[in-house]
């Protein structure tokens, strides 16, 4: 690593909440946002056989392009690297490294979300900022206590997505 040239801070990106505000009123799309159906692995395996409706603002591709000046940026989700397959193309994305969780849904340490012990050891030394709908005060007391880096720990609610003030945060916290 070169001291004079560290390296960008990580941007982990969570798809359903952020990017797919899931809890919106079923049967209104929220506004700037567009229906998709999709299958990925994990829904084709399961007991739905409709496929999945992912609501997605095509517009967010162009901010998170925005902020991979200042951000390395990384999926942070459950499709892991389908997000690869069935998100980033409908956003402008090119393909993105992801966490390859070891367990999904599983236990946490001292009631954390079960991402967020993998969020720690996937960043390393680095510093980060992570953007999900399931972020608490006991996530962000965990990472402040166990983080060496600055961390940016931004909850997205799941009704609504991603908004103007959140990829402010975001590019102001990398600044």
């Amino acid at each position: 690593m070169n001291p004079t040239n560290p390296p960008k801070p990580l941007l982990l990106i969570d798809v359903d909440g952020p990017l797919n505000p899931y809890a919106a009123q079923a049967q209104r799309r929220p506004e700037g946002y567009s229906t998709h159906r999709m299958r990925p692995t994990g829904w084709t395996q399961a007991e739905s056989r409709r496929p999945l409706r992912v609501w997605l603002d095509h517009g967010h591709g162009a901010q998170l392009l925005a902020l991979a000046d200042s951000y390395e940026l990384v999926w942070a989700t459950t499709w892991k690297d389908e997000a690869n397959d069935w998100i980033g193309p409908h956003l402008g994305l090119p393909g993105l490294p992801f966490i390859d969780w070891p367990v999904m849904h599983g236990r946490a340490p001292r009631g954390t979300f079960w991402k967020t012990q993998y969020i720690l050891e996937f960043a390393g030394t680095r510093p980060f900022a992570w953007i999900d709908d399931d972020i608490t005060d006991r996530d962000r007391e965990y990472v402040d206590q166990r983080h060496p880096a600055r961390t940016l720990l931004l909850r997205i609610d799941e009704r609504i997505g991603l908004t103007r003030p959140d990829f402010d945060a975001l590019a102001d916290w990398a600044a």
